[in-house]
């Protein structure tokens, strides 16, 4: 597919870390990179310009949101996602899998679809394979992501055997169904936490032609450590030429360990929900702004950062929290939005230097990382 392509350009000597450009017909995207998650044609506070603004490249939708509202008919009609939302750069679509996951008493899967109640209005929606491609080709998303089986941590072998091999048989009737030439399609490794079944899986997927590659299942409950194993067991096993997204993570810390086990893309709404939360990401570790001790502080969240909430003081970002002001939500999801795209582009370039190791090494300690990472700057 000519529209697509992924360039390795350097390994870090060090590590699993790899430096890349992943190439679409809406731009290209440097990597490791980080996307925003905008599930229902918006990145939640925030304007397309100020998405930009942050250093992103690329952004997420989400397959069965849009489908049940507005509709992927009505999406189309008003020019597709980049039309519709004005976003320039590449999209990538979820296919609406883990969604259906989420919904696990309120939906039953078989062979051929899965068979769920809408959260909006208690019908019942039927999603097969196909009809996942044919919504995203709706949507005109860049990359569309087939539909896989997840399923609930921890649980039977048997359980995450027949998931497993139920979404290599979706993505090969995903691949069959695709029709545009313009639109990447991405495979999902599963597997749960056995190392074996994700190889297995990661193997046979890779012998069939998909653009790109992620690994998902994970950051659904299990320790991180649990998914640095499996994330470190199972990129050997996918095609070096072709980009390596996993799905849904996550902290800033899950991404530096991810980087180093050879993860390219990732998306996750943590710093959009944290940030509409009153909680902001920093070198200094995590940031909650509603604080009493950031009162009269005259300080900016951070002197080095561009965005818009580091012209103001620390004092006046708590104060809008406290007076429930929509400023506030927006501009800490500005903020970090903005940090997330700087840990990438510093990482990006640790790995030109071959210095990835140290920079992550750097960066706990800052964080205040020892063993279980997770630092409150309280």
């Amino acid at each position: 597919m000519s529209h697509f392509s992924y360039e390795l350009l350097h390994r870090d000597s060090q590590t699993g870390a790899r430096r890349g450009v992943f190439s679409t017909p809406h731009g290209t995207v440097q990597t490791p990179g980080f996307m925003p998650v905008g599930t229902q044609g918006t990145v939640k506070g925030v304007t397309i310009d100020q998405v930009a603004a942050t250093g992103a490249e690329m952004i997420l939708g989400n397959t069965y949101h849009l489908a049940l509202r507005p509709g992927h008919e009505t999406v189309r009609r008003l020019g597709g996602l980049h039309g519709m939302t004005l976003w320039e750069g590449p999209i990538l679509t979820d296919s609406g899998g883990f969604q259906i996951f989420s919904l696990q008493s309120i939906r039953e899967i078989n062979e051929q679809q899965a068979t769920f109640r809408s959260h909006i209005d208690g019908s019942i929606v039927q999603l097969t394979p196909e009809h996942s491609i044919e919504i995203q080709e709706s949507l005109g998303s860049d990359v569309a992501m087939v539909l896989d089986h997840v399923v609930a941590l921890p649980a039977k072998r048997s359980e995450v055997v027949d998931a497993m091999e139920r979404s290599i048989r979706w993505a090969g009737r995903c691949l069959n169904a695709a029709t545009r030439d313009d639109q990447a399609r991405f495979a999902i490794v599963q597997g749960g936490l056995d190392t074996e079944l994700r190889i297995q899986c990661a193997t046979e997927l890779s012998s069939m032609n998909f653009e790109g590659f992620a690994v998902g299942g994970l950051s659904v409950g299990e320790a991180p450590s649990e998914m640095y194993r499996i994330t470190q067991a199972t990129c050997p096993h996918l095609p070096e030429h072709k980009p390596r997204y996993l799905m849904g993570v996550g902290r800033p810390i899950d991404l530096l360990e991810s980087v180093a086990r050879g993860i390219d893309l990732f998306d996750c709404v943590m710093p959009t929900r944290n940030g509409r939360n009153a909680m902001a990401f920093t070198d200094r570790g995590n940031v909650k702004i509603r604080n009493a001790k950031y009162r009269d502080e005259t300080r900016p969240l951070e002197e080095h950062c561009p965005c818009l909430a580091c012209r103001h003081s620390l004092g006046y970002l708590r104060h809008l929290f406290v007076a429930k002001e929509m400023l506030g939500p927006i501009l800490l999801t500005i903020h970090n939005l903005t940090y997330y795209q700087r840990v990438m582009a510093e990482a990006r370039q640790a790995i030109e230097n071959n210095t990835f190791a140290q920079y992550v090494i750097d960066k706990k300690a800052g964080w205040g990382i020892i063993d279980e990472p997770d630092a409150d700057v309280e």
